[in-house]
């Protein structure tokens, strides 16, 4: 029986050996002593007898042994010599009454390297045993740049005295004791570790039964990723059946974790268009039905007010052809059943106008993969929904144009709301703008979502001749103090305001569904798909006021032109922030990616970019799901 236990294992070695001499890898074990750092570059610290995640478990601590095995620790020495029979006999010893003796290693970056029992590694490597028992000494190298990765698995383990995942990203140990504390300080206790486990090793059977193991990314990669989409607390009560349907339907997230999360921005709508219903039918289309799902209401919400009249907008140019609804005042708690009502009721596409809905919006689409549903949010990314947003940047650099002209004390107010992708690119973009026709300009920034921040004192203090205030308001509310407006003898001029027809860009999306568009992309696009639409398309624009002077109106409708065009940039050239250079080149141009994900500020801006922890509680649940990386922090 042992015999022929080992030949099986010395095929599977033979394989993973030839594999990677093919590739040009090393075929065999790795060697902790060829790897370590010199002496005085760590120190050693015992961990005691713990179980080793077998997966972890890569090499050994002295070459002297490692021969003998190929990379996936299974045996490559010859059938009939005395390492087999050895082997063969621990195979026995182990099928009868099991392997209780503990091996001896070394752990070394959350990786781990066996001084004493290679074979009996071997042996339960074979039989895909989870974890191993072993006497461990870790290996402490000095904290670097370059090993951060391995500390933050080292703040988690105390926390958690969980060893068996790992991530390969930055920042992800401290995601995942969040999605399962609520918070990264807290402790675990024996029942948090046993449900984890059990979670954890479920997911990973029915991950590497779909094909996990053909992925890059590490299994608590996709298991991360598996909980920030349906929620730690549902995952640790699914049954292995509910498991396994999840994740099969989930797969192509799990194939754009692999790919870097990859996001393919549509920078415009297509070039031709057709009509809607362009085919003569001998029988009435049914209409198409479509719900709109808000955060807020209309009247008291300007972007639900936008986009509220986006959909009306749509009514209008499809009066036959489209039926709409929406939903109102939606939250974090609710959205999931408020999909599904929509769904039961016939909606076939679907537009979620926020970013905190993402997620749901996923969840949504692979529970029905015949609904389109589309989220409004930037640097979103998920293969199940469409993601869409403007380029407002660009109307932000005209009105920025616009403010420096006509700032005679050189001081200008920006007030935004969230420091959110895409609301940074606005900041910058505007100061850029000022600055572009006046040197001399400072924009002092202001955040209505900041705590214990009063913007009007601010404003009256500074005492500045131009104000960039809300982008439009609601016709209930009393103020008339949004877009641009100058401050002259204590009167409030207004000289512009941006503007974004989500009407225009609702139809063009309609258009594309109905024409076979989307069906094109399905089959040719890997990747995720962000609809990032600006000026070119008509979806962004710029009003501005018989107030602002004739030669400054000149000027901006050819900037306006020349962003049409793509002569013309917000972020091209030398670009300095307020610390330093961003972009050398004076004939580069910023990514669209680096727009999206600023989370500096131009050296003109006066203020910062809060943090999580500075905002008021109403902001919490967008930045989360949103904010850049610097507001995150802290």
């Amino acid at each position: 029986m042992g015999q022929e236990v080992y030949l099986k294992a010395y095929k599977m070695g033979k394989k993973a050996y030839q594999t990677r001499l093919l590739r040009g890898e090393r075929p065999t074990l790795e060697v902790l002593d060829e790897i370590l750092p010199p002496k005085s570059e760590y120190s050693e610290v015992p961990l005691g007898l713990i179980q080793i995640p077998a997966d972890r478990i890569v090499g050994t601590k002295s070459d002297g042994r490692s021969n003998a095995f190929a990379s996936n620790f299974m045996p490559i020495l010859a059938v009939r010599s005395e390492f087999a029979a050895k082997w063969s006999n621990l195979s026995s010893s182990h099928v009868e009454e099991g392997i209780r003796e503990p091996v001896k290693a070394y752990e070394y970056l959350n990786k781990y390297y066996v001084e004493e029992g290679n074979k009996r590694v071997s042996v339960l490597k074979y039989y895909q045993a989870d974890t191993i028992a072993g006497v461990v000494t870790r290996i402490l190298p000095k904290r670097r740049n370059d090993n951060k990765l391995y500390f933050e698995y080292l703040d988690f383990y105390d926390k958690t005295n969980i060893n068996f995942i790992w991530f390969s990203k930055s920042g992800d140990f401290q995601k995942m004791l969040i999605a399962v504390k609520g918070n990264a300080q807290d402790e675990w206790d024996d029942d948090d570790r046993l449900y984890f486990r059990s979670s954890y090793y479920r997911f990973q059977d029915e991950y590497k039964a779909a094909g996990g193991s053909h992925l890059r990314i590490t299994e608590g990669d996709a298991f991360l990723g598996f909980v920030q989409l349906f929620g730690y607390e549902r995952i640790k009560e699914m049954t292995v059946a509910e498991m396994k349907e999840l994740v099969v339907k989930s797969w192509k997230e799990f194939c754009l974790l692999d790919s870097g999360n990859e996001v393919r921005l549509k920078m415009d709508p297509q070039e031709e268009k057709k009509p809607l219903f362009s085919v003569k039918l001998t029988t009435p289309r049914p209409a198409l039905k479509i719900a709109f799902i808000y955060a807020k209401t209309p009247i008291s919400s300007a972007w639900t007010y936008m986009h509220e009249l986006g959909r009306n907008h749509l009514e209008q140019t499809f009066p036959e052809e489209a039926v709409t609804t929406c939903f109102e005042n939606v939250t974090e708690a609710i959205i999931d059943d408020v999909l599904e009502t929509a769904i039961k009721q016939g909606n076939q596409i679907i537009f979620t106008t926020s970013p905190i809905f993402a997620n749901a919006s996923v969840k949504a689409a692979i529970s029905h993969p015949e609904i389109r549903i589309l989220n409004c949010s930037l640097n979103t990314s998920h293969k199940y929904i469409r993601t869409y947003y403007t380029r407002l940047h660009e109307a932000k650099f005209l009105m920025g144009a616009i403010a420096g002209a006509m700032a005679e004390n050189d001081k200008i107010s920006y007030v935004e709301d969230y420091p959110i992708f895409g609301s940074i690119a606005n900041i910058n973009a505007f100061a850029l703008g000022a600055k572009m026709v006046n040197p001399r300009a400072q924009v002092y920034l202001d955040w209505n979502s900041q705590k214990d921040n009063n913007v009007g004192e601010n404003i009256q203090r500074r005492n500045p001749s131009c104000i960039s205030a809300k982008d439009i308001v609601i016709p209930e509310e009393e103020s008339r103090w949004y877009g641009l407006f100058h401050m002259a003898d204590g009167n409030r001029i207004n000289l512009a305001m941006p503007l974004v027809h989500w009407g225009k860009f609702y139809e063009d999306l309609i258009r594309m569904k109905v024409n076979g568009t989307w069906k094109d992309e399905d089959k040719n696009e890997a990747k995720a798909i962000n609809y990032w639409w600006g000026m070119s398309s008509g979806v962004v624009d710029i009003i501005c006021s018989k107030n602002l002077p004739h030669g400054t109106k000149r000027l901006v409708e050819w900037m306006k032109k020349s962003i049409i065009s793509g002569e013309m940039n917000p972020f091209a050239g030398k670009l300095y922030s307020q610390n330093g250079i961003v972009q050398w080149d004076p004939d580069s141009v910023l990514s669209p990616e680096d727009v999206m994900t600023m989370d500096w500020l131009a050296e003109n801006v006066v203020g910062s970019i809060p943090k999580q922890k500075e905002l008021l509680e109403h902001a919490e649940g967008v930045v989360r799901q949103q904010g850049v990386a610097s507001s995150k922090e802290g």
